[in-house]
């Protein structure tokens, strides 16, 4: 079958072995992988690919920086489970698309990186925008296709776009650019996808058998169980032991907030009802997540991963199971068949928790009541700094006029005022996670964050990237004023090519997360942390976006709910800055830094 050139038509794939160019084969291969959107900034080493997307029903969304481009590719694969594609300029346009796929990396995105190289003839030379693009990307991609031969191109670009969904990661697809012309003959291969199936028999019946046997069982539903759809198969297995569910640390949306048993994710300014409940398990079943170092961290004051407890980890990949946290059984597998399977087992059986069941479930609810109470309460950060930078901000008055907000009261208005089905991205940074206590969510691909790379800059593309894959779904981005810096100009993308979302910017004139490491262990000697700032409102307003700048605990809510209605109603995309005191929440880490020492005379004082 040959090409039919009326619309109804383009995307369908060309059948069988037959002549055309290796743009064409790798077109083809993209249609064939169902791709409609990709994100990446024109270059003249695809153009001759490029100039054949629109026949094929491909849109290239333009972004401002490549590194948007990334993490959008990475937003758009975790709304929507299939491919997120990215693709740029030889040299420079891919070395800046770096720290958007590690973060897709840390994510487990199925995002494909299409990396066009300088031509065959000039490798080596020192030529313009020369350099070896493989190395860049080793650390966070799954499998790195290199074209070798231009005849090869439908079968890696196709291998590509297999292991970007098998590894469950990004993956690197570079071409030479002089293999994109010529003559060749080719056949488009049909995608590959693979059935994973519930790990193996034997693990399976240890993991049953230590359930059965567990007086206090929890289970943490990871990532793991987003990715595979396993979030009904999660509560249904839940349900069966009468255990608290908590979420792996900022996987808030993988067991439904509304659910008796849902207790609020474990990590870096978690939920303590989760946190409490956990500490007393005998039995974890750890449900499609590798248990980060991160996401176990001590929080609240308390050590609360419980030392003598017996694990049960469920991974789809192998080399994860056991490698955080000692386990008892490891089950290499898919979460939602595996749920699946440990239900089947516990069906008719007698379990040693079944008789404190309606006593647990009075446990969990009277945690949560007690944290959800303190929630109500922690109204500002009690800390000594924190107490006089509110002190500092009752003397000042913001560029606006009115008066800086405590950003817990902030977080929990918003939280009530969030819209149904809505989407969140959030930011790195101190208010940031301190919001990770504020978000619930009822399903799952809804909550997107920056997990353990941790970047800046993070949140409005990815949340750009998802609403362009779930246009119907309100969506809206986290970031505080120093991570806003390094990716607000991408609010001309949404706003030049109608993705309209809503960003809320923290306004609190610093650099937060690390300032707090200044005032633990260096003595409040501020070195580049404060951020003297315009207002990002007026910013917005000029790249042709709203702008609402808030000033009064009243109007948090008013303000979400008016910008929600804009994104969704009239296309706008609306920057939300709300202005917020200089208080800041616990630290990430206070295992990572010393107290410091001084040797040297002349630095005495600055201990």
């Amino acid at each position: 079958m040959s090409h039919n050139h009326n619309n109804g038509d383009n995307r369908q794939v060309v059948q069988g072995k037959q002549k055309m160019t290796p743009s064409e084969a790798f077109v083809e291969t993209l249609v064939a992988n169902g791709v409609t959107d990709m994100f990446g900034i024109m270059g003249s080493a695809f153009m001759d690919a490029m100039d054949i997307f629109a026949p094929a029903g491909i849109r290239l969304i333009p972004v401002v920086h490549e590194q948007g481009a990334a993490h959008m590719a990475d937003g758009y694969a975790r709304v929507s489970g299939r491919h997120g594609v990215v693709i740029g300029q030889n040299g420079p346009g891919i070395s800046n698309c770096v720290t958007g796929i590690a973060a897709a990396y840390w994510a487990h995105s199925p995002v494909v990186m299409i990396t066009p190289e300088t031509g065959t003839t000039g490798i080596g030379l020192g030529g313009f925008q020369e350099c070896n693009q493989l190395p860049m990307f080793q650390e966070f991609t799954k499998y790195q296709g290199h074209v070798t031969n231009p005849a090869r191109m439908a079968e890696f670009t196709g291998r590509c776009f297999d292991r970007a969904m098998s590894e469950i990661g990004p993956t690197q697809l570079n071409i030479p650019r002089d293999y994109f012309y010529g003559e060749i003959e080719a056949e488009i291969p049909e995608p590959r996808r693979i059935d994973r199936g519930p790990g193996g028999a034997q693990s399976l019946d240890e993991a049953a058998a230590l359930l059965a046997e567990a007086k206090f069982p929890v289970i943490v539903s990871g990532g793991g169980v987003v990715m595979a759809d396993g979030v009904e198969e999660c509560k249904a297995l839940a349900e069966r032991l009468g255990a608290p569910v908590v979420n792996s640390y900022q996987h808030n949306d993988s067991f439904p907030a509304s659910h008796p048993q849902w207790c609020g994710p474990l990590g870096y300014q978690g939920s303590k009802a989760g946190m409490k409940l956990i500490s007393q398990a005998d039995v974890v079943l750890a449900l499609g997540t590798r248990l980060g170092p991160f996401g176990t961290l001590p929080q609240h004051g308390m050590d609360y991963w419980p030392k003598e407890a017996k694990i049960i980890q469920v991974d789809a990949d192998h080399k994860m199971l056991g490698l955080v946290k000692k386990i008892s059984v490891g089950i290499c597998g898919d979460a939602k068949a595996a749920a699946i399977e440990l239900s089947r087992r516990l069906e008719d059986r007698a379990l040693a928790c079944d008789a404190t069941k309606d006593e647990r479930l009075a446990k969990i609810k009277a945690e949560k009541e007690a944290w959800e109470k303190e929630l109500d309460e922690w109204t500002h950060e009690r800390d000594p700094f924190s107490l006089d930078a509110i002190e500092e901000a009752k003397e000042e008055t913001p560029f606006s006029g009115g008066q800086y907000l405590h950003p817990r009261q902030v977080l929990r208005e918003l939280e009530k005022a969030m819209p149904e089905d809505v989407m969140v991205s959030t930011d790195i940074g101190n208010i940031n996670s301190v919001a990770h206590s504020y978000l619930r969510f009822e399903k799952p691909r809804s909550f997107f964050a920056p997990m353990s790379f941790g970047n800046c800059g993070y949140a409005l593309p990815t949340i750009i990237g998802a609403k362009a894959a779930a246009p119907h779904r309100p969506a809206i981005a986290y970031a505080g004023d120093g991570a806003w810096g390094m990716s607000m100009m991408e609010t001309m993308t949404a706003v030049r090519h109608d993705i309209p979302v809503t960003a809320v910017v923290f306004h609190n004139r610093q650099w937060g997360a690390e300032k707090k490491n200044q005032v633990d262990f260096y003595n409040r000697r501020f070195v580049a942390g404060e951020l003297d700032n315009q207002s990002f409102a007026e910013i917005g307003r000029a790249m042709g976006a709203e702008g609402i700048t808030v000033d009064r605990l009243e109007d948090v809510g008013p303000a979400l709910k008016k910008a929600v209605d804009m994104q969704m109603n009239e296309g706008k995309t609306t920057i939300i800055e709300i202005m917020c005191t200089r208080e800041l929440g616990d630290p990430f880490r206070r295992d990572a830094l010393k107290k410091p020492v001084r040797l040297l005379e002349k630095y005495q004082d600055y201990v």
